[in-house]
């Protein structure tokens, strides 16, 4: 599998993470002899190793930024720890979502004890309502959304979005799996409906305004058509 490349310079390469890949094998994988992470697949590719500069779920699609060099990882990661680079991501969820939402609530660390504060900026691009019943109603209604993260914190857009009850469709820890099999009976669609569209930064060795937006996948294009709805990043 080729990787769709966004952006390379000689610092920095961003690539369109697919649904289901994940960034890297930890050392309990149990499935390293089964798939190919997305830093084998670049290796492959390029013929070189890149080292993350951030992470997106195995499920979650889009835009990641990397690099070849070591020594570049710090002023990258820079960018999102003094939060000097915009990211939006883009979401279908359960029912019709508030037209404009600030979730200012804690989510659950790496460890699952502590809580670290998060704060995510929602807003509904688009609505419809599908005469398909799930229980236990007698139809179905679905929201697009735009979100922008402002901390950076593990599953933050998936917690939140159940958090005012407008979970992910696809997300099997935090979703609706009434809604996820409806989609996935009716459309034949089910990844998870979470796509990182757009990465806007200033490069932190040129100096230069960095503006990226990655294409969504085919459940989504199919999606945008079925429903009637602009897609949001053309």
């Amino acid at each position: 599998m080729d990787l769709e490349i966004i952006y390379k310079d000689d610092y920095c390469i961003c690539v369109n993470k697919p649904n289901n890949v994940v960034v890297h094998h930890s050392y309990l994988s149990r499935n390293v002899s089964d798939e190919q992470s997305l830093l084998q697949l670049l290796e492959i590719q390029f013929g070189e190793k890149f080292h993350p500069i951030h992470r997106l779920d195995r499920k979650t699609s889009g835009i990641m930024i990397l690099t070849n060099k070591t020594e570049n990882v710090s002023k990258f990661q820079a960018l999102f720890t003094n939060k000097e680079i915009q990211k939006t991501y883009y979401g279908i969820v359960r029912g019709h979502a508030p037209e404009k939402k600030v979730i200012d609530s804690p989510v659950k660390g790496k460890d699952g004890k502590s809580y670290k504060e998060a704060l995510t900026h929602l807003k509904t691009l688009a609505t419809i309502t599908l005469d398909i019943p799930v229980k236990p109603y007698d139809s179905s209604r679905y929201s697009l959304v735009e979100m922008e993260p402002k901390t950076g914190r593990m599953h933050q857009l998936r917690a939140h979005t159940l958090k005012i009850s407008h979970p992910l469709i696809g997300d099997a820890k935090y979703g609706d799996k009434n809604h996820d099999l409806m989609f996935e009976t009716n459309f034949g669609w089910k990844n998870l409906f979470l796509h990182a569209g757009r990465l806007s930064f200033k490069h932190p060795f040129t100096n230069k305004i960095v503006n990226l937006k990655s294409e969504f996948p085919e459940d989504w294009n199919s999606l945008f058509k079925k429903f009637d709805w602009k897609n949001p990043i053309l």
